[in-house]
């Protein structure tokens, strides 16, 4: 692969932090597909198992579109490659003096990074390396605190943690562009979160799904369970403007047993508008309430630029909504606490694709989380509509019989009186009835899976 010969049109280097794989492809294509609005001439080349892709860009804002996404580590000019350290020196001694020059001046300052993947350098062998680069033509100071340029030489050693080679897989050095949102996982860690429950989303995650559902600034996103608000955390902080409902009045309002060790009851200020105040994105918080998915309270106005939930499964959390099987004679006052009664997994995912047909704006993304035991997953499990299509669906392995699966669709039209009917006539939009039964496989594979333990260490206790 030859350096492009203008700096009209460059290559970068995009290092993607290498977890979460299978996520990372539908966000890169639709921010692929960004960059060529915005540029009449640009390519990716996309490594299923190194963590870098190489695009080419006429603009480099381009490539900083690539850096909104959660995995994206840092960005470079790529100035060099090859699969030795000789065929980077030939492909360096190829690349445009003219490219180079500006950012080597006498009266400029650097730093050259070493990055490695999959393997560990002592400092001496960094120190070689670099000095090994003694034929490009630095001529400014080296400045380790506040360089002016910061150049970046990174080696692949492979995947395989087992079988570290001696030698790197392949070699690149470029120039550093600008870092991604890595950062963001580390202030936005569950731990350090004011008001957090037994199932906040980690943030690594709420940031894929934010991804996955292109919040952007200004969009205006819900979440129908919203528990302790980690996705209106996330999304907060791409500048969408958030509101959520929960049927959980303890959790809406902060109230009742805290989930942290050594504290028995919540504080007085733990809720979901002081998580948005705690990373400074109060400003972005409508509000949330006390609500019944199951019985939306909104107008039927497609509103919603994104609709992002995880969904109770049973496990952790119970799946209830209002309602009795008991005829209700006796009026109600306003202490009154509903009835609840099973809401069957099979009826939430109707009811939230139904409510995403009727509430998201055409265009509008629906990203939420599907459980499902392995050994039965299909793809005729996944809940569809009419009015929706789907985007990408990604797994997360949770155990060695159980995962869940991120699934993203998009709103391609406005909903019809015959969309209601449209499981009549094609069975792929019926609700799946198998997903009625996820809580009681789940524990039916971890009491096997107990019992083997048990019955393994019996024999060797024996």
């Amino acid at each position: 692969m030859a350096a492009t010969n203008s700096r009209s049109c460059l290559q970068y280097l995009i290092h993607l932090a290498h977890d979460h794989l299978d996520f990372r492809l539908p966000v890169i294509f639709y921010k692929l597909f960004q960059t060529f609005l915005m540029c009449s001439y640009t390519y990716l080349i996309l490594y299923a198992n190194t963590p870098v892709s190489i695009c080419s860009v006429a603009l480099a804002e381009c490539v900083c579109m690539f850096l909104s996404l959660y995995f994206s580590r840092s960005a470079f000019e790529l100035w060099g490659h090859g699969q030795t350290h000789s065929e980077l020196r030939t492909s360096l001694l190829n690349y445009p003096m003219e490219n180079m020059t500006p950012f080597m001046r006498k009266d400029s300052t650097y730093r050259i990074n070493v990055y490695t993947f999959n393997k560990t350098l002592e400092f001496a062998d960094r120190i070689k390396r670099i000095d090994a680069l003694d034929y490009l033509p630095f001529e400014g100071t080296v400045s380790l605190k506040s360089p002016q340029h910061v150049f970046c030489l990174l080696e692949d050693y492979g995947t395989d943690p087992n079988n570290i080679p001696e030698h790197p897989d392949y070699i690149y050095f470029g120039r550093w562009i600008a870092d991604g949102q890595r950062e963001l996982i580390r202030s936005h860690s569950v731990k350090n979160r004011h008001f957090i429950g037994n199932t906040s989303m980690e943030a690594g995650l709420s940031f894929i799904m934010t991804n996955h559902a292109k919040v952007k600034e200004n969009d205006l996103v819900f979440d129908p369970f919203v528990g302790t608000g980690s996705l209106l955390v996330a999304c907060s902080q791409f500048g969408a403007y958030v509101c959520g409902t929960d049927i959980d009045y303890n959790t809406i309002h902060g109230k009742g047993r805290s989930s942290r060790k050594n504290q028995k009851w919540r504080g007085v200020d733990e809720n979901i508008r002081a998580n948005l105040r705690q990373y400074g994105t109060e400003k972005m918080y409508l509000d949330v309430m006390v609500s019944d998915a199951s019985k939306p309270v909104w107008r039927r106005t497609a509103v919603f630029d994104a609709i992002i939930t995880d969904p109770p499964y049973g496990i952790r959390e119970s799946t209830r909504r209002t309602g009795s099987n008991k005829d209700m004679t006796k009026p109600c006052d306003e202490s009154h606490v509903p009835v609840s009664q099973e809401y069957h997994l099979s009826d939430i995912f109707s009811d939230l694709l139904n409510f995403s047909a009727h509430h998201l704006v055409m265009g509008g993304r629906l990203v939420y989380w599907l459980p499902v035991y392995r050994p039965e997953y299909c793809e005729e499990m996944v809940p569809l509509h009419p009015c929706l299509r789907l985007i990408s669906n990604c797994e997360q392995t949770l155990s060695s019989h159980t995962s869940r699966r991120l699934i993203t669709m998009e709103k391609v039209k406005e909903p019809e009186e015959l969309d209601s009917l449209a499981h009549l006539s094609d069975p792929r939009f019926s609700p799946y009835q198998g997903h009625n039964a996820f809580r009681e496989k789940y524990f039916s594979g971890l009491n096997k899976k107990c019992a083997k333990e048990d019955n393994k260490s019996n024999v060797n206790g024996e």
